[in-house]
C-alpha cells in the first residue's frame, strides 16, 4: 500500500516538473536550483568523495551552461544535466587514476552530528560498496533508489537503451548483494 502511494505521488510529482525553455537563462537558473542537490548525491555515490563530487557537479553546470542553447526538450532538462554530471565524473575517475602515485589523500570534511553507530556502519557499507561498482552501474543503481528514475529516465540520463540499463541495474544489484555479504560475514568475524 505505501509503495503504491509512494509511485503515485513520484508519477504526480514526475507530471509536475517545470518546463525549461532552452537558452533561457531564468529557467537554467531554476533548472540549477531543482537539480543541484539530486546530482550532486549522485556523484558523491559514485565517486566516493564529496569534494570530488562537488567538483564534477560544478564542472557539469558549467558544460550545461555553455550548451543550454542547444538542449532539447526532447528530453527532461534534469536528465539531460544528469548525463553530463555523469560523463564528468567518469572523466574525473579517469584522471585520478592517470594521477594515482603513491598514496591518496582523503579530505576530511566538517563534523556532523553523530549519526545512530549501527546506521552509520550500514551507510559507510553501503558506500564503499557503490565506489566499488563501476561507475556506470553505480550510477544506474543511484538514480534509480535514491531518486526514484524509471528505467526509461535512466536512459535518457545515461544515453543507453532502457535494456543497458536493465542488465546494469541487475548486474549492479547482485555485486552489491555480494559485497555487502562480504561485509556481514566479516564483521561478525571480527565481532
Amino acid at each position: 500500500m505505501l509503495n503504491e502511494i509512494q509511485e503515485s505521488v513520484e508519477s504526480d510529482d514526475r507530471e509536475q516538473k517545470p518546463k525549461y525553455t532552452p537558452g533561457n537563462e531564468a529557467d537554467f537558473e531554476r533548472l540549477y536550483q531543482a537539480s543541484y542537490g539530486k546530482i550532486l548525491g549522485t556523484l558523491t555515490a559514485m565517486l566516493g568523495d564529496r569534494a570530488a563530487a562537488e567538483d564534477s557537479a560544478q564542472d557539469a553546470f558549467e558544460r550545461a551552461y555553455r550548451k543550454w542553447s542547444t538542449w532539447k526538450p526532447i528530453a527532461p532538462a534534469e536528465a539531460w544535466v544528469h548525463r553530463i554530471a555523469i560523463n564528468a565524473a567518469v572523466s574525473y575517475q579517469r584522471k585520478m587514476r592517470l594521477r594515482e602515485v603513491g598514496e591518496v589523500i582523503r579530505r576530511i570534511g566538517r563534523p556532523e552530528l553523530a549519526p545512530d553507530p549501527q546506521e552509520h556502519i550500514e551507510h559507510r557499507d553501503l558506500a564503499e560498496a557503490l565506489a566499488k561498482l563501476p561507475p556506470k552501474q553505480a550510477a544506474a543503481i543511484v538514480l534509480r533508489h535514491y531518486h526514484g528514475y524509471s528505467n526509461r529516465e535512466i536512459g535518457i540520463a545515461l544515453g543507453v537503451p532502457e535494456r543497458t540499463v536493465a542488465s546494469r541495474l541487475a548486474a549492479a544489484r547482485a555485486r552489491l548483494q555480494q559485497l555487502l555479504q562480504g561485509t556481514r560475514i566479516a564483521s561478525r568475524k571480527n565481532g
